[in-house]
């Protein structure tokens, strides 16, 4: 398979029709081999327009479909000055495509296997300017802190408060908050010890585990 051919394809058919037009996102999904992140039995269904499953089991997780992740991105306005924290890295490509478009790139996963993973294939690959940590997706990555952008790769049902307080003044964070159909790509800005919000578009995308609201019970 001509993995180039397809990576072109997926941007001119899937990102450049869905009204991104940010010449550094563009150029980082043209450069970033999306192949490289799947699993091998899956390589050659890695520029398809759908989620794909990393890994299996109560809470699956998933490399973003190309659209909402490039919108997302965009969303974030990330210049090269910027350090940025990512939130659930998974397999590193949502990582490798940020060390293009910022400065430097924390990136925050919980699961160890993922971790390695990622560390793997990303210095396989030449990305240096990212450092792969492991945690809990929820606490951030408050040593690091604070960010520029912080960015959760995947749905959350809500931010903890607790992200919003690892951004710098005029730092932003990107989500999609809510599950299915009904979600919403959302926009934070943190200004004069202040947060602003503004939701943006439509993103039906897969969860992340850990961001689900306390259940309370109603009598």
């Amino acid at each position: 398979m001509n993995f180039e051919a397809a990576r072109i394809k997926m941007v001119d058919n899937q990102i450049r029709t869905t009204d991104v037009t940010s010449h550094s996102v563009l150029s980082a999904f043209l450069s970033v081999p999306r192949e490289e992140f799947v699993p091998a039995k899956m390589k050659e269904l890695a520029y398809i327009d759908a989620d794909i499953e990393l890994v299996g089991g109560p809470e699956p997780r998933y490399l973003m479909e190309p659209s909402p992740l490039a919108k997302l991105l965009q969303l974030a306005e990330i210049s090269k000055s910027d350090v940025v924290l990512e939130i659930g890295c998974g397999t590193g490509y949502a990582s490798a495509l940020l060390s293009l478009i910022a400065g430097s790139v924390v990136a925050l996963e919980s699961d160890e296997g993922l971790a390695a993973t990622a560390t793997a294939t990303l210095a396989r690959l030449g990305y240096d300017n990212i450092a792969v940590v492991t945690g809990n997706l929820a606490e951030g990555y408050a040593a690091e802190s604070p960010y520029d952008v912080i960015f959760i790769n995947g749905a959350v049902e809500m931010i903890p408060a607790g992200l919003l307080e690892q951004l710098r003044d005029g730092g932003r964070l990107v989500a999609v908050e809510g599950f299915g159909n009904a979600s919403r790509a959302k926009l934070y800005v943190r200004g004069f010890g202040k947060i602003s919000e503004r939701s943006d578009f439509n993103a039906a995308v897969k969860p992340l585990p850990g961001f689900r609201r306390e259940r309370s019970f109603v009598f």
